[in-house]
């Protein structure tokens, strides 16, 4: 009886497994405002040559004349909307990571990863690593 139950154990925890190797971060995501709580955006994310990148399809709070103010370089005063702000995520196990993130709002770059918290893949956690060590995450939901 007790083989069994080990048996069934171990089957459930392998093919768990294996449905999160199925899970994609690829679609549309809605992003939640830190300070406020409220949607900001959505932002879809799309695989490219093998490296998932996002971009900015909707604006919630703001026009979509709204420009990037405080980005540098080439993004600097350019529409937030149709802006890509997550480049170069590579698949790893069980999550992606080595890519970067942009704050539109602040114009800081991160480093960041992403990944499904607890099997739930209308939840995607997202993370960006300042060079100092420190981070944020974030919880984005699945819109599409």
């Amino acid at each position: 009886m007790k083989n069994r139950l080990l048996s069934l154990l171990v089957l459930l925890l392998m093919s768990s497994g294996a449905l999160l190797a199925q899970y994609s971060p690829a679609g549309v995501w809605k992003t939640i405002d830190d300070k406020s709580g409220e949607p900001r955006s959505h932002v879809e994310i799309f695989e490219q040559n093998g490296k998932f990148h996002g971009k900015v399809v909707r604006l919630l709070r703001k026009g979509p004349e709204t420009r990037c103010e405080n980005c540098s370089g080439a993004k600097k005063n350019q529409l937030i909307l149709g802006m890509t702000i997550v480049e170069n995520l590579r698949a790893a196990e069980g999550f992606w990571q080595g890519g970067t993130i942009l704050d539109p709002e602040s114009g800081n770059e991160y480093t960041c990863s992403v990944w499904f918290d607890r099997g739930q893949p209308n939840e995607l956690r997202v993370r960006g690593r300042h060079w100092s060590g420190l981070y944020r995450t974030q919880t984005w939901y699945r819109v599409q």
